[in-house]
């Protein structure tokens, strides 16, 4: 491992432990305002941010063609993904359920990235997937439990997943090569534009409370998830193999459970902390493959 790769090492576990508190702040927020009212706000402040770190780093505005593909990008990762994973939880489909259909994302996306990039993985790579992915069957088992009937708020599960796997792919190959700060502002953009339209027409007479609750959920997911996370994984991505970025996804639910347990009492068994060493391992059998240069 080279000097550039080894201080740039805290970038992965940063980023997953910020990403799994993202139901904590969902968990909080979602009584007292409709899904894509939260987002809606939460996209707006983001910009406030984003628009500020331009002004401090005197960035310039990308030109027309590459805001475009930040759009997409942005449209894809947050507004379709986040979008997807709220209403689901507003629609009361059960969170184990949903934690296992985007639990699939770092298989379906290491598959599809084989055919748009030419990633050949390793087959201990591939059996990492695998094992990671039954680590994180194993705790939604034990922690959510494994239920199934979820009605037609399911959809909303699979337009997450679509969107998040797509838009990683997207941004791998089309929305890279621009400043970060930049870049993201004008992901955000594109995001609150859909958030707030779906907002106007699905939740426009949804009454919103601003408890404190509220106050700090969007607080934090504005700070920590929007600004924070979201630019260590485009930093993940431009920098480092599809595959090798999207296979921390399996730490999540593990550290969601332990932080849900200790904030709000929920239950945490024998089986998922045994999933959660097992997503651990597998997450390991994928970063053992040999790096490519530049990769992070």
């Amino acid at each position: 491992m080279t000097r550039s790769h080894a201080s740039l090492g805290w970038v992965p576990w940063a980023f997953v432990g910020l990403w799994s508190t993202g139901f904590i702040g969902a968990k909080l927020g979602l009584p007292y305002i409709g899904p894509f009212t939260f987002l809606a706000f939460r996209m707006a402040l983001t910009l406030v941010c984003f628009f500020v770190l331009m002004r401090v780093y005197a960035l310039p505005w990308p030109s027309l063609a590459v805001a475009r593909r930040q759009w997409l990008s942005g449209l894809l990762v947050h507004g379709v993904y986040l979008g997807g994973v709220f209403a689901a939880i507003k629609a009361e489909v059960p969170a184990g359920l949903t934690a296992l259909i985007v639990g699939l994302q770092p298989l379906l996306t290491a598959l599809l990235s084989r055919f748009a990039f030419g990633e050949a993985l390793a087959t201990r790579q591939w059996l990492g997937l695998g094992v990671g992915f039954a680590g994180t069957l194993l705790v939604v088992a034990g922690t959510r439990g494994l239920d199934f009937h979820a009605g037609p708020g399911l959809a909303w599960t699979v337009f997450a997943l679509a969107g998040i796997t797509v838009g990683t792919l997207y941004q791998k190959r089309y929305a890279a090569g621009v400043d970060l700060i930049a870049g993201t502002f004008h992901q955000y953009l594109a995001t609150l534009l859909f958030t707030g339209a779906l907002a106007w027409v699905l939740e426009r007479d949804h009454p919103v409370v601003w408890s404190p609750e509220l106050w700090v959920a969007m607080i934090w997911s504005v700070l920590a998830l929007s600004v924070a996370a979201i630019l260590l994984l485009m930093r993940m991505i431009r920098e480092g193999e599809v595959a090798r970025v999207v296979s921390y996804f399996y730490l999540v639910p593990g550290l969601t459970a332990l932080e849900a347990w200790l904030l709000f009492g929920e239950r945490l068994s024998a089986p998922a902390l045994a999933g959660m060493a097992v997503a651990a391992l597998g997450v390991a059998l994928v970063l053992r493959a040999p790096r490519p240069a530049g990769g992070v």
